[in-house]
């Protein structure tokens, strides 16, 4: 008789200099986050019910196969994308675990959104604010957008240089989007974040900002997605002020999610330009609202995938945070390598519930 191959529980590998066991726990402590990603259960059904046993495309017993791992992990912060019942299922159980939860939902008529958790018992939630990229849209029109005329005309007629690979969605062609040619039917994708305030507690207090976000998916339009990453991070850092005043802090920033691009494009280029010198991001003057750096490429470099489906295999999803003398990351969330038995052919499979592989950080927070 067969038996069920166990699920795969990545391990936290400490990172170098990460060692911190000398370190007196009132000066500094440790927090954990965990992001994790899977598609929408018409994906499963549509696209990889064709490659996996029946098994692992059933929503409850991917979500049931989700938990499980989440509860291999002693996190502070979970961070869920593109799930399907939040309030019926995902927040009741966590909330059994002694987790809290926020959520926004996707504009339109999708169902899924972006979802954080938080222990209870070592955060307390302080303020929170939602990102809706479809914002964009009246900054076009009321003609106060922040990009540049070349930005402008750049969403006008596409992005040129938009790469033609796959996607981590199934991929729809153009003219499923509307007139393209229209920068606010190109804008209008329904993507949305959330980001919030936490005060850590014990055994001292100190503020920091979550978020979480979803950019759109279509690598043929690599200009909206770049345009949703600038607001993202003018958002971010509107945020980090009003926080900073209100509570007389200075917050640590923690920024996580799927943002559908890889490490050589333009956005993500972009996000981390604030923080590298590279040659490559030389080009992009304008000076970033904050700087932010991969908590992977800041330790051991970017995985080789994050995703992977039957067309698709690469990094998608990401955890930046804002270097500074209070955080630094000390260990990550170790990933398989492309040759990994466990991940041959594409995901979910029986040893991983999600298309998307968890990523996750330990974070070292010093006292002020």
């Amino acid at each position: 008789m067969s038996t069920k191959p166990p699920l795969k529980c990545p391990k936290f590998v400490t990172v170098e200099g990460g060692d911190i066991s000398s370190r007196s726990t009132t000066d500094s402590m440790k927090r954990r986050t965990l992001i994790y990603i899977f598609l929408r259960q018409v994906y499963y059904l549509t696209i990889l019910y064709i490659h996996h046993n029946v098994p692992c495309i059933k929503f409850r017993l991917v979500s049931y196969n989700i938990l499980a791992q989440i509860s291999k992990y002693s996190v502070n912060f979970f961070i869920l994308l593109e799930e399907l019942d939040h309030d019926d299922f995902y927040k009741r159980i966590m909330e059994t675990d002694g987790y809290s939860s926020i959520y926004i939902q996707r504009s339109g008529q999708k169902r899924d959104g972006c979802g954080i958790f938080y222990k209870q018992n070592c955060s307390e939630l302080l303020l929170q604010e939602r990102i809706e990229y479809n914002d964009l849209v009246n900054l076009i029109q009321d003609e106060v957008v922040s990009c540049d005329d070349e930005q402008s005309n750049m969403l006008a007629k596409g992005d040129e240089d938009a790469p033609k690979d796959g996607s981590s969605h199934q991929n729809n062609t153009s003219k499923n989007h509307g007139d393209l040619s229209d920068p606010r039917v190109r804008l209008k994708r329904d993507c949305v974040g959330i980001m919030a305030a936490f005060r850590l507690k014990s055994p001292f207090d100190h503020v920091i900002v979550v978020a979480n976000t979803h950019l759109y998916w279509d690598p043929e339009l690599a200009d909206v997605k770049l345009a949703q990453a600038k607001y993202l991070l003018s958002r971010l850092a509107q945020f980090k002020t009003l926080v900073s005043h209100k509570f007389e802090c200075l917050p640590s920033v923690i920024v996580a999610g799927d943002f559908n691009s890889v490490p050589n494009d333009k956005v993500y280029q972009y996000l981390v330009s604030g923080y590298s010198s590279s040659a490559q991001q030389e080009e992009i003057l304008e000076e970033l609202p904050i700087p932010l750096c991969s908590v992977y490429a800041f330790t051991r470099g970017e995985p080789p995938f994050t995703n992977c489906t039957p067309d698709f295999t690469d990094t998608l999803d990401y955890i930046f945070f804002s270097p500074s003398d209070s955080i630094k990351p000390i260990s990550i969330l170790e990933l398989p390598k492309k040759d990994s038995p466990e991940v041959v052919g594409c995901l979910p499979n029986q040893y991983h519930p999600s298309d998307h592989l968890p990523i996750g950080a330990e974070f070292e927070v010093t006292r002020e």
